[in-house]
């Protein structure tokens, strides 16, 4: 047996896969690939998968993750092509390694977020205002006794560094968050943070996770 880690891009209607679903088709995928695994020992055994980070629906990404325990004696260029035959569209396994950092060392998270706006010269600007300010005030749900309500939450500190640009009639949001176990913010809620605060129609294109980091800004694998 060996543990085998599986990195995967999930793009296009895929985004859509909730994160309890993409576990579901990777089981199926792996049944499908006539691959052998490990299954966790107990009163309800289950095929062993751990995945590095989970990522927010409606998020694209070039770099997810996902560990197996393989009791097979398969390659892992023969584990990719099967997987990438079993796999729906839109989900692609990239790369298939064995030495590999565990999910703890992931610090940060880096997107990129492509908007259209009527006047993006404008939104531009906004944009830029608010991420430059000393407080970030998001919107999170919460719950004060039984009742679920909005609580205020200074996002500020979870923003690394970000770069705003106009490119190909997009506001491009190059950004990178804190991410992994003990401090992650969610993308989905710093563009619905963004949207509130500049008050400006648009038109959503994209979010995108392209790369993990380690805390030291080294690539995550």
């Amino acid at each position: 047996m060996r543990e085998i880690r599986l990195r995967f891009s999930k793009t296009g209607q895929a985004k859509y896969i909730s994160h309890l679903d993409t576990n579901r088709v990777f089981s199926r995928a792996i049944s499908r690939a006539k691959l052998r695994i490990w299954y966790t020992e107990g009163f309800n055994p289950h095929a062993y998968m751990s995945f590095s980070l989970p990522l927010s629906l409606g998020v694209e990404s070039l770099c997810e993750n996902v560990d197996i325990r393989l009791l097979d004696e398969v390659s892992n260029d023969e584990v990719m092509r099967r997987m990438n035959d079993a796999l729906p569209t839109g989900i692609r396994v990239v790369d298939v390694y064995d030495d590999f950092l565990p999910s703890g060392e992931i610090a940060y998270s880096d997107y990129v977020y492509k908007i259209e706006f009527d006047d993006n010269d404008l939104a531009l600007e906004k944009i830029k205002s608010v991420l430059d300010g000393d407080t970030i005030m998001a919107l999170k749900k919460g719950k004060q006794g039984k009742r679920r309500v909005l609580k205020e939450t200074d996002i500020k500190a979870f923003i690394e560094k970000y770069n705003v640009s106009v490119r190909e009639n997009n506001v491009v949001i190059n950004i990178r968050l804190l991410a992994g176990p003990e401090k992650n913010l969610n993308p989905a809620l710093l563009f619905d943070t963004l949207i509130r605060l500049i008050d400006m129609d648009y038109q959503w294109k994209s979010i995108a996770r392209i790369n993990l980091l380690t805390k030291d800004f080294k690539e995550y694998k």
